[in-house]
């Protein structure tokens, strides 16, 4: 039980760390808004890839500023 306890904080830090980059994210991401029409599933993957890059460099510098470099 306390494994799991455990493992549910680890999950929320990380979801919460992931909700404070985001518009970190979000603006390195540089991702022009849908204007209201739809994407395809393509151009969905595609979008999804440049934001996961883009989470990986604001998390980069995130750590970089808390830790003084």
């Amino acid at each position: 039980m306390a494994d799991q306890t455990a493992s549910s904080n680890d999950l929320q830090q990380k979801y919460r760390q992931f909700l404070d980059l985001l518009p970190l994210t979000i603006t390195l991401a540089g991702l022009p808004p849908s204007e209201g029409r739809l994407f395809g599933e393509e151009q969905i993957e595609a979008r999804g890839i440049t934001i996961k890059a883009a989470y990986r460099v604001a998390r980069t510098v995130a750590k970089e500023c808390l830790g003084g470099s």
